[in-house]
């Protein structure tokens, strides 16, 4: 331990960096959670011990910059599935967006060092967790927030336990990232200082609550269908496939025995109709076999059966005058409740848009360089007004969040008006082998954390049903055509987090750093 001490001391920007990502290979798939422990916490030891402020910036930095590379490393498969702009230009993306992430270790390298230099060892991991907790929540908000692999995630247990994670209703997300890094911080410490004892007694206890036992599961009383057709991303924008795919995803859906009422769910990108009436009839002559909304409703009403209601992910467009004649000018994604009658209820419109993938930012500065998004279209989807629950009668109250909106700790749920579960609609196809997991496990964060179960439907997987602890009851892998019927898990009392919101997290951040500020100056009198 020497000797990689000294190394560390010697190369503390290839350390910062090695730490980075040692740190990432926690995250789904590869999920090696102690290696990720071992990674934060010499990294906080290099923070700590910098000798200017400067460096401790730039450490900080290294070290996000080669974390984040590797943990968004799905994101350049994005540039694949597009023609606007070359493949390799996602391989460049990668690491420009994490010049921008990194920003937030390094300002938690600085904050840890400028207040927890001077400590104790278990003091200064203290602030260094604290000051984890406010910078990863900062990045969850700050130019729109990016909360995609908080530190946290590491602690999420196998598909059946929770895992440590189980703890989230009373710390919320960013809070156990602050505590997964406080616990690194303390495994470097215990090693450095050769207390081997100790060390394999946290260990130990860390092991058991990733492995515990979930409890013993509870039942509720609503049917649901979950659909995962399998439309990959080069076919997905193709009209020549599109009435293929609606045949696949009606094939998937029928009832298994004639008469059964239930709650059936289609993926983002589900339905490759506009469903609503009062669009330019071109707009519909591009979409459906016989040119008309009316008919793509009664399609969908007789495939899912008298007395059910579907789910889906649908677009829906803004109509506005430009050059003259009626035209789109913007575009909503949306989920859309459809009746077995082919009505139409009140739609969720997706308010957590995706930079460059569903509108362009700054588009009169970066179009006319050859930059677009990577969902194809010349208009710009617009942002819903955020949060909602969707009351479906007999279907209960769904909460809905579209896509990557699931990842945002604390903003997926109307606190004014608690759902029954959470639908969470996603087409994963843009997201190579690392995405879909991650995306996945986060979904299990939220369920964890507001006491909902959560309902996955996915154009290419992972679909999954998770109950109100984090427990994968049942999926559907990678590049599989199937369904799930099943009965809705039912929810959990409301939880501390549901109530408080990322408050509380900032309130755990406040008392590490504080508490052993405090604690510090008393033991010194």
């Amino acid at each position: 331990m020497n000797r990689i001490d000294r190394w560390f001391a010697a190369h503390p920007r290839i350390a910062a960096a090695l730490c980075g990502l040692l740190s990432a290979t926690g995250f789904p798939p590869l999920h090696l959670w102690p290696v990720a422990l071992l990674g934060i916490g010499a990294f906080a030891l290099v923070a700590l011990r910098a000798p200017t402020w400067r460096s401790a910036l730039l450490n900080g930095w290294l070290f996000g910059l080669a974390h984040f590379t590797l943990a968004n490393n799905w994101i350049a498969t994005a540039f694949t599935y597009q023609a606007e702009m070359p493949a390799w230009l996602g391989w460049l993306a990668v690491p420009l967006l994490a010049v921008y992430l990194a920003v937030y270790p390094a300002l938690a390298a600085l904050i840890a060092w400028g207040l927890g230099r001077r400590l104790g060892a278990g003091a200064a991991s203290c602030v260094f967790g604290g000051a984890w907790i406010v910078t990863e929540w900062l990045r969850s908000w700050v130019f729109t927030g990016y909360a995609w692999d908080p530190f946290g995630l590491v602690l999420l247990g196998p598909f059946d336990r929770p895992g440590l994670a189980a703890v989230l209703p009373w710390t919320g997300t960013y809070a156990l990232s602050g505590f997964a890094a406080l616990v690194g911080a303390m495994l470097i410490v215990l090693l450095r200082e050769r207390r081997f004892v100790p060390f394999a007694a946290v260990a130990v206890l860390l092991a058991a609550g990733m492995y515990w036992p979930a409890p013993a599961r509870e039942e509720g009383t609503m049917r649901f269908t979950l659909v995962q057709p399998d439309l990959r991303q080069p076919d997905l924008d193709n009209p020549a496939k599109f009435e293929e795919q609606f045949a696949r995803i009606a094939q998937l859906s029928v009832p298994r025995e004639p008469g059964t009422q239930r709650l059936v769910l289609w993926p983002e990108s589900g339905v490759p109709d506009y469903l609503r009436d009062g669009y330019p009839q071109r707009y519909y002559d591009q979409l459906t076999a016989a040119g008309d909304p009316r008919y793509a409703r009664w399609r969908i009403g007789r495939v899912i059966g008298e007395g059910s209601m579907l789910l889906t992910g649908a677009v829906d467009l803004e109509i506005g005058m430009a050059e003259g004649q009626e035209r789109a000018v913007g575009a909503y994604n949306t989920i859309t409740p459809i009746s077995a009658e082919g009505t139409l209820g009140e739609r969720y419109a997706k308010a957590h848009l995706v930079p460059y993938g569903e509108y362009l930012p700054m588009r009169w500065l970066l179009e006319p360089l050859g930059l677009t998004r990577l969902v194809p279209g010349a208009i710009d989807f617009l942002p819903g007004p955020g949060p909602r629950t969707l009351d479906l009668g007999e279907w209960g109250k769904a909460g809905a969040q579209i896509c990557y909106e699931i990842v945002f700790s604390g903003q997926v749920v109307d606190r004014g008006d608690r759902p029954d579960y959470i639908f969470n609609p996603s087409n994963d196809g843009w997201f190579g082998a690392w995405g879909p997991p991650q995306h996945l496990a986060q979904a299990r964060m939220r369920a964890i954390e507001e006491g909902l179960p959560v309902l996955r439907s996915t154009t290419t997987g992972i679909s999954a049903v998770i109950d109100a602890r984090g427990v994968v009851r049942d999926h559907i892998g990678m590049h599989r055509a199937d369904r799930i019927d099943g009965i809705i898990p039912p929810a959990r009392a409301p939880t501390l987090f549901s109530r408080t919101g990322n408050w509380l997290a900032i309130a755990w951040a406040l008392l590490l750093i504080a508490g052993s500020l405090v604690a510090t100056r008393l033991r010194g009198r």
